[in-house]
């Protein structure tokens, strides 16, 4: 129980606090109220709805997978899930928490507005598109014939 608080504790650091910290760093801290009304309320929806559709896919996770979602490039963080989640957020996209930190980090770039921002946002794109092909690996590994099923019925991060 411990090394799963662990996990959720690290990841909530990660994906709502430290990126977004280094977008607005890498942006030169601009003022979070200095842009547009318009552009501000678009970005705060965005970032509302990724958050909650990550939140969704990890309590989701947490309750039908019977685990967690923090498994490092093959290093277990926390316990690992025993069920292969094809319903609730996992039957839109394979990876909904991650679609999710994506429409979020969309919101936070939205918001600051720079190049900066941006690049962050890629280089995060690219760790994790690496980090879904290891963990597709322990997953066909895992779950076999069932995960490959699922791959030809549902998109890796959009329906």
């Amino acid at each position: 129980m411990k090394k799963e608080f662990l996990g959720y504790i690290l990841g909530g650091l990660l994906f709502v606090l430290i990126i977004p910290t280094l977008m607005w760093l890498a942006s030169q801290m601009p003022d979070p109220l200095d842009a547009p009304l318009a552009r501000l309320i678009v970005a705060i929806v965005l970032a509302v709805l990724g958050l909650s559709l990550s939140v969704w896919s990890i309590v989701y996770m947490r309750h039908k997978g019977d685990g967690n979602p923090m498994d490092a490039f093959g290093h277990e963080v926390a316990p690992r899930t025993k069920h292969l989640m094809t319903e609730g957020p996992y039957r839109l996209s394979r990876n909904p928490m991650l679609t999710g930190s994506f429409v979020y980090y969309a919101g936070v770039c939205l918001w600051l507005w720079t190049w900066q921002a941006l690049v962050v946002f890629v280089a995060f794109i690219v760790i994790m598109l690496l980090q879904v092909r290891s963990e597709e690996k322990r997953l066909r590994k895992d779950f076999g014939e069932e995960y490959e099923a699922y791959c030809r019925r549902t998109g890796r991060f959009w329906p």
